[in-house]
């Protein structure tokens, strides 16, 4: 009797203590949040290096048998990096799959288990060499099993390759992707019904991409396009302007309406259309440019004002600009008077697209945006006519160096965003890995 309170008192005593190394273990395996961090009704509470590679870039989300996966490309290392975020506060580095060479690989998207990755031609100012060979199109993998993806097919442009994809599920993704015989880049509708053999199932352009097309544009379509919730419709930046197309038959899309909104604003192209579901609402919003783009670039200060603002939709025939988002302010204290100062690009870049995702959140009266030097800023949409700031998030500076941009000055520049269903904000960086936020303001949307 004595023996066994003595036994069962070693093995709790193990136990406990092994159960304590596992713990010091997990809490030791956290990346700590960088220090020097700025906000307003937002907190850090996760961080992530990925492995040593900065310079993450788009973002996918998604929960298999409790555990919840978070994709993204790489802006410098050609690949995808997979990390478990199941504990936002301590995201775990799970894998890094690699991509070819020469290419750029910044952009996947998702549903179900069928995953399509972007390929494109690195341009030289992201460190591509004209002079090796690199890759373009888009991979089609299966991701049954989330972190051992099955590649089933690799289709190709015939030109420089895909730069952005739309996928909400179903028989069709769209491409914004280069064609033979077009400038710039036009939209491709595929079907991927078959995934081990997809094929072209529609395009659409604007008048004058074609070659032989007079007058010629210098239009080209950014991505990706938004399905409406009929299945019908697809909302589109494309060049200067938010584009709405009918897509009833995929083969021909066809024009509903088209509102030209830069210029006023630059001459800057639409990066973004995105709809607000259950209000006749688009928020459309363009992609800062120069401030260390390339070498001796303009600074931002010099660039033009770039698209950020709310279009009404009640007559897609006629759409028209309601409102502009307010101007992001530096900190008080800062040591630059406007954020154009500060270096690298100021202005939009991402915003929460992927909203199509079970396990993302649904887009409501919250506008999350990327602003590169300016961090991330959330606005209150509910008065469409009056849009205003509650909350953003400025990351320090960076440490190190990943890639050569922003030219001028090594200062965060943060590039996109992924908000889940349990409230967690995932942003990434050029020269950072991810961090992850909580949005802590008045009004917190509905977690699932």
């Amino acid at each position: 009797m004595i023996s066994f309170k003595l036994s069962a008192r070693y093995f709790a005593s193990t136990i406990s203590f092994a159960v304590l190394l596992l713990a010091i273990v997990f809490c030791a395996a956290a990346d700590p949040i960088p220090k020097g961090w700025q906000a307003s009704n937002m907190k850090a509470i996760g961080y992530s290096d990925l492995d040593g590679r900065g310079g993450a870039f788009k973002m996918a989300i998604r929960q298999v048998k409790g555990r919840w996966y978070l994709y993204m490309g790489h802006e410098w290392h050609r690949g995808w990096t997979i990390i478990d975020v199941t504990d936002a506060t301590n995201p775990k580095f799970v894998k890094f799959v690699e991509g070819p060479d020469n290419t750029n690989t910044i952009q996947m998207e998702f549903h179900d288990n069928l995953m399509i990755t972007a390929l494109q031609r690195k341009q030289p100012n992201w460190g591509g060499d004209p002079n090796r060979p690199n890759e373009e199109g888009a991979l089609i993998w299966d991701i049954s099993d989330p972190v051992n993806w099955k590649l089933l097919s690799h289709w190709k442009t015939g030109s420089t390759g895909v730069h952005r994809i739309g996928y909400p599920g179903g028989k069709y993704a769209n491409l914004s992707a280069a064609a033979p015989g077009y400038s710039g880049r036009i939209l491709l509708f595929l079907d991927v019904s078959d995934p081990a053999n997809p094929k072209e199932a529609g395009r659409w352009w604007m008048p004058g991409q074609k070659e032989g097309e007079q007058p010629r544009v210098s239009d080209s379509f950014h991505g990706p396009a938004i399905i409406g919730e009929d299945g019908k419709t697809a909302y589109v930046g494309y060049g200067g302007s938010v584009v709405i197309l009918n897509i009833e038959d995929i083969s021909k899309p066809k024009l509903i309406g088209r509102l030209q909104v830069s210029p006023p604003f630059g001459g800057i192209p639409t990066h973004d259309v995105l709809p607000i579901p259950g209000k006749n609402l688009l928020f459309v919003h363009g992609e800062a440019t120069g401030g260390g783009d390339e070498p001796n670039d303009k600074p931002a200060c010099e660039r033009a004002i770039t698209t950020a603002a709310m279009v009404d939709i009640k007559d897609p025939a006629k759409p028209y600009l309601v409102s502009v988002l307010p101007r992001p302010e530096p900190p008080k204290g800062a040591p630059y008077a406007d954020f154009c100062d500060k270096g690298g690009r100021f202005g939009p870049h991402n915003t929460n697209l992927e909203y199509h995702l079970p396990d993302v959140q649904k887009q409501g009266d919250m506008i999350y945006l990327t602003y590169f030097n300016a961090g991330l800023r959330i606005y209150d949409i509910k008065n469409p006519r009056a849009p205003k700031e509650v909350a953003w998030f400025v990351p320090p500076a960076p440490v190190k160096r990943h890639g050569p941009l922003p030219y001028d000055k090594l200062v965060s520049q943060t590039e996109d965003v992924l908000v889940d269903t349990r409230g967690n904000i995932y942003i990434t960086d050029k020269n950072w890995g991810i961090f992850i936020l909580r949005y802590t303001g008045p009004e917190q949307p509905p977690k699932k």
